[in-house]
């Protein structure tokens, strides 16, 4: 069976930039929100301020846990 990958955008509720573990709350759903997401360490952490925009890559769009953020962006 092959998996989609699947782009979406979100807004950025908290950050942990100890661990690099981003909640994010998934454009659209004012319902889904998206914990523990690892993110990318390229990324500057003073760049990850809560409210920004993200890009996040869900390689399973049927498992949101399977995720990361790979960009954020005003």
């Amino acid at each position: 069976m092959q998996q989609t990958t699947e782009i979406r955008q979100g807004i950025l509720k908290a950050w942990d930039g100890a661990n690099y573990l981003a909640t994010v709350q998934l454009t659209g759903s004012l319902q889904l929100s998206l914990k523990t997401v690892p993110t990318d360490r390229g990324i500057p952490t003073g760049e990850m301020q809560v409210g920004r925009k993200v890009a996040v890559l869900l390689f399973d769009p049927t498992n949101h846990q399977d995720a990361v953020v790979v960009a954020v962006y005003t």
